[in-house]
């Protein structure tokens, strides 16, 4: 929600973090952490002073939501035998190549995958039908 809220800003100069954290109802130090982890991403920078606060250094159509979940949580994948970073065998000891669910999820990854790539905060703001980001 704070990167949303960045977004909608975008070009408007920095937003102090205490009106990002009331706005979006978020605890000032969890939302510290958050946009200090969004800095080592490369999509979040800071300005020290009166005018200081956090801002984007990306267009909002260039942050997709992969680079975001990825940076946070890690690749998506469900199980860890279809996971790239994660991976494990199957717990049952199943042939992967032929096991239906090891199949079936890894559709599932490949396409959840796809999702987050072709999605960018630009476009959640443009299909957002609440108001709250125009």
């Amino acid at each position: 929600m704070a990167l949303l809220r960045l977004a909608k800003e975008y070009g408007k100069g920095p937003i102090q973090i205490a009106e990002i954290a009331k706005g979006e109802s978020i605890p000032q130090k969890f939302l510290e952490s958050i946009l200090n982890d969004c800095k080592k991403m490369g999509v979040v920078q800071s300005k020290m002073g009166k005018a200081g606060g956090y801002f984007l250094i990306k267009p909002p159509v260039d942050i997709d939501l992969a680079t975001i979940y990825n940076h946070f949580e890690g690749p998506a994948a469900m199980l860890s035998c279809v996971s790239d970073k994660y991976y494990e065998p199957c717990e049952f000891g199943r042939n992967e190549e032929h096991c239906g669910i090891c199949k079936t999820f890894k559709k599932i990854d490949a396409q959840t995958s796809a999702i987050l790539k072709s999605t960018n905060l630009q476009s959640i703001i443009d299909e957002d039908q609440t108001g709250y980001y125009k």
